[in-house]
């Protein structure tokens, strides 16, 4: 059961990177429209969508060095 919940935090934490990265990237076309690096950054941060990607990291990493106990037999 913890092997589940393990392996669907590490889905959702991959899904919120995915959706937060392609946003970034999109909004990319701001930088061809006259706005410099720092007020695309600006606008980066003040959107929650994009980010996701930096929750969707932290959320993949926590659950790849959670510590799970090795079944013996």
């Amino acid at each position: 059961m913890r092997l589940l919940i393990k392996i669907f935090t590490f889905i959702l934490g991959l899904l919120l990177t995915t959706i937060g990265l392609s946003f970034t990237i999109s909004y990319m076309n701001l930088l061809e429209m006259g706005y410099n690096f720092t007020e695309y950054v600006k606008f980066i941060i003040s959107r929650l969508e994009c980010l996701s990607a930096p929750i969707g990291i932290i959320i993949m990493f926590l659950t790849g060095y959670q510590h799970l106990p090795v079944c013996s037999k």
